[in-house]
């Protein structure tokens, strides 16, 4: 049994699914915290991810009063692409033409990551990003994918664990923290808490 709760800070269905595949039982608290504010989005990718993983973290845990015993995660995700941030296209117009623009092209996906340990009083932030290659898709492929909905809400447009994995040719990089969560980098996040994995799981 883990010897704390775990409090994921995100309506992510794709971050709680690797959490329980690894058996991380989280409760969910949504922090309910602006990603698309102007001055977070002038941040430099790799900043901004990391400024907002923090953000949600502390969001959450303010809004859980009691939080005793809580490990506290706080994730974000972005697309870098030609040196621009890509988050949540969030019309299919714009799901479109970032399909059209990315195609047959690489990009790096950054996902910050922020642990609050409330009973030790500590916190450590980390990234994770992966270089991620699609395929050439046919102007059909691309309008088809986006009439499904799927990439609307999700950063960069594309998922890797869902209908656009059959247009991701290669990944550089961590997997899950494609999908939203880096596995390998909240472990390290863990020890780097004097923690170990065995507390969560």
């Amino acid at each position: 049994m883990s010897n704390y709760r775990v409090i994921l800070a995100s309506a992510s269905p794709s971050r709680k699914r690797l959490l329980e595949s690894v058996g991380i039982t989280p409760e969910i608290v949504v922090s309910g915290v602006d990603e698309e504010d102007p001055d977070l989005l002038a941040l430099a990718p790799r900043e901004m991810v990391i400024a907002l993983a923090i953000l949600k973290a502390h969001t959450a845990k303010a809004l859980l009063g009691d939080t005793d015993g809580a490990l506290i995660i706080g994730c974000d995700s972005t697309f870098e692409f030609a040196g621009q941030n890509l988050g949540k296209p969030l019309t299919a117009e714009n799901a479109v033409a970032r399909a059209k623009a990315m195609h047959g092209k690489s990009g790096y996906l950054h996902t910050g990551h922020c642990v609050i340990d409330s009973k030790g009083g500590f916190e450590v932030s980390d990234l994770s990003t992966s270089k991620v290659t699609f395929a050439d898709m046919s102007d059909e492929e691309i309008e088809n994918y986006v009439a499904t909905g799927e990439p609307l809400n999700v950063a960069g447009g594309f998922t890797l664990d869902g209908l656009s994995a059959p247009f991701i040719t290669h990944i550089d990089g961590d997997p899950s923290g494609i999908i939203g969560l880096s596995l390998p980098t909240l472990r390290k996040i863990i020890i780097n808490l004097g923690l170990k994995w065995s507390d969560l799981v």
